[in-house]
């Protein structure tokens, strides 16, 4: 496992998902959007990229994947809609970590979760939930977990589950400078695309954010990849 981040994957998850990847990358020491029109001209660069016809019919193949998936647990994936959205109108503009996870999500067509990093409480640990498992979920949201599902772990705390969202807690906020992006597979999703997805993300922060990259690595089957 990578030595940059106290990360493991639970034998629970292996059994269930075996060569499912997940992916991490750690950016540091960033800062507010500095240069907003070089910004908007990356986007753009990035959005006419995306809709290439060739480039869009993978990414629509690999968000159907994802929203087979969700489906399976009985939940609706945000992503299809992201996508429509994201073809019509462009990317959406929040601030620059979000714009960065959307950007990568639409760009790679996978799923990228945001957090703070500094409040991660311990190490990170991939893994299913337990039939009723409950967990607390962004704005005072609370998630009943089904059997199987797939979560992220602290040592405190389910952070986020994969088909129903991330916590509140390490949620990014004006003052987040450590930045973790993570991206998860699902079945028929080849890492290759999470480390696609993880190094705009990453990129971003660094061109425009002035941070530093730590780490970025995929995982699948017990291995870097």
């Amino acid at each position: 496992m990578a030595t940059w981040i106290d990360f493991s994957v639970s034998s629970a998850y292996e059994v269930k998902y075996p060569s499912v990847a997940f992916g991490l990358t750690l950016i540091t020491d960033c800062r507010p959007l500095a240069n907003g029109v070089g910004f908007d001209q990356y986007r753009r660069n990035l959005l006419r990229k995306m809709r290439k016809r060739e480039t869009l019919a993978g990414i629509s193949r690999r968000i159907d994947a994802y929203d087979r998936f969700f489906q399976g647990f009985g939940f609706e994936c945000p992503l299809p809609q992201h996508l429509r959205r994201t073809v019509n109108s462009g990317f959406p503009r929040y601030n620059l970590m979000v714009d960065a996870h959307f950007m990568a999500e639409m760009c790679a067509g996978i799923l990228v979760a945001v957090t703070d990093f500094d409040r991660i409480e311990g190490g990170l640990m991939l893994d299913v939930a337990r039939e009723m498992e409950t967990s607390a979920g962004m704005g005072g949201r609370q998630f009943v977990l089904k059997e199987g599902e797939i979560v992220l772990r602290d040592e405190k705390d389910i952070i986020c589950v994969l088909c129903q969202g991330a916590d509140e807690k390490t949620k990014v906020r004006d003052d987040t400078r450590n930045v973790l992006f993570y991206a998860y597979a699902v079945p028929g999703i080849d890492g290759i695309y999470l480390k696609e997805g993880l190094t705009i993300a990453a990129e971003t922060m660094v061109k425009f954010g002035g941070g530093n990259i730590k780490g970025l690595e995929v995982f699948a089957g017990g291995r870097i990849i």
